[in-house]
């Protein structure tokens, strides 16, 4: 059974959506880079308002809150670059199918997509907790007549 699956798969990866993923890994490549602008722009936001903090323990969280946009940061540059590199082989495939490679570059496909899907996942996680720090900071250090000028 499984020398038939293998055979199936073959076929699948042979004759599969390889323009499909292509396109697809250019989908990723946007949303990221989305993603980066917008840590930037967290970033920004969290500097901006860092040097009127004067509450030690709300200093505490805005440290480890820039570790973790640091963090975000490299994990979205390095998917980045293995988006990009994906896509140069999914194009390879695309102009001239090998077989060798089809096997590697569908599991490397696969890997991104749980690297990508995951990397979302800490995202969003990680900027809903940046806008409720910053709200709490925010209120807690008075600093909303700040955001006035």
């Amino acid at each position: 059974m499984e020398h038939t699956e293998g055979n199936k798969d073959h076929k699948y990866v042979k004759d599969g959506p390889w323009s499909e993923l292509y396109v697809l890994t250019e989908h990723w490549k946007s949303d990221l880079e989305f993603y980066k602008d917008d840590l930037r722009f967290l970033h920004h936001l969290i500097d901006k308002y860092f040097m009127w903090i004067t509450k030690p323990e709300n200093l505490d969280m805005v440290k480890e809150l820039k570790v973790g946009l640091f963090d975000l940061k490299n994990k979205c540059q390095d998917l980045l670059e293995k988006v990009q590199r994906h896509r140069t082989q999914l194009g390879q495939m695309v102009e001239d199918y090998k077989k060798a490679d089809a096997s590697i570059i569908i599991r490397e496909h696969e890997h991104l997509e749980e690297e990508v899907a995951h990397f979302v996942t800490l995202f969003r996680s990680n900027r809903k907790e940046a806008f409720a720090i910053t709200e709490f900071i925010i209120d807690s250090e008075s600093l909303a007549n700040l955001m006035d000028h």
